[in-house]
């Protein structure tokens, strides 16, 4: 994959694919317009075989297909891909690679998650953790708030139209690339899709996510080499598990000065001075409830 510099994306709200407008009456039977988030199929190829078809938004399908594949343990690190190519009107994308492949046995063992938008894993994805050492990277408290800060403030379908999660690969406080989706599941496989493309190693980035800290989100987050997961949001009892099994810093509930870590509070250094972070105000307070 390509080692040059990446480029950074950012969510577009104004896109007019990602929404669309709908009327509708309030509760004192006044008529509104409101603009909800479009969902569409999906279906991701490997070479000839057919492997999953995702519910999506539609954007980035390249980085879709390739997170996804390379997540499940589909794509090797060593992959040469070959070609991505996406069919808007048939709404499929296909991943070619050099090394012949067949996953007919993997794809039956289908396991429907507990993720919005049916999320999906494969039966070994818990094989891909065995010996896996996470790097003992330093997260700053100060990182985090700002991170929550810019995040939280930016431009976003999350703060535009809501039903919407997002995630954020960042490198100490600096937001590098940011992706929405119907489920987490897909905005993460974008960000895993993002990394692969251009050769971004995970040993020195924090994933910021806005949905639930789930074994699966875990486990994705693991399997990039990302030491470090954040969320807003709130924990699974086996998520956390396999965040101490693999020594992962888990940080949930992140709100204005508040946050709570279950897992890899070693990483921490408590540099904040809590006086200048401010509370978070009722916008994203509400927000952060729909998701």
């Amino acid at each position: 994959m390509s080692h040059s510099k990446p480029p950074r994306h950012f969510p577009d709200p104004s896109d007019p694919r990602l929404t669309r407008a709908v009327e509708g009456r309030d509760h004192l039977g006044q008529r509104q317009s409101l603009r909800v988030v479009e969902e569409r199929p999906l279906t991701i190829f490997l070479n000839a075989q057919e492997i999953v078809t995702a519910m999506t938004i539609g954007d980035y399908p390249e980085y879709l297909a390739l997170g996804f594949l390379r997540n499940q343990g589909m794509l090797l690190p060593n992959d040469v891909v070959t070609d991505v190519e996406h069919d808007d009107d048939l709404e499929v994308v296909v991943v070619r690679t050099a090394r012949a492949t067949s996953y007919e046995e993997k794809v039956k063992k289908k396991t429907r998650t507990s993720g919005c938008a049916v999320g999906t894993v494969f039966g070994d994805m818990m094989e891909g953790l065995e010996g896996l050492t996470l790097p003992q990277a330093e997260l700053r408290t100060s990182w985090l708030y700002a991170l929550a800060k810019a995040i939280n403030t930016s431009p976003s379908l999350y703060l535009e139209a809501g039903a919407i999660h997002g995630t954020v690969l960042c490198q100490r406080d600096a937001m590098l690339c940011y992706m929405e989706d119907v489920g987490r599941h897909n905005a993460v496989d974008k960000i895993a899709g993002y990394m692969f493309r251009h050769g971004i190693e995970g040993a020195d980035k924090i994933l910021y996510t806005t949905g639930r800290l789930t074994s699966e989100m875990v486990i994705k987050t693991a399997q990039m080499g990302i030491p470090v997961l954040a969320s807003r949001s709130g924990f699974t009892a086996w998520g956390v598990e396999i965040a101490q099994q693999v020594g992962l810093t888990l940080i949930g509930r992140m709100r204005g000065q508040r946050f709570i870590c279950l897992s890899g509070e070693e990483r921490l250094v408590h540099d904040a001075d809590l006086a200048s972070v401010p509370e978070e105000d009722r916008k994203h307070r509400r927000k952060g409830a729909e998701a």
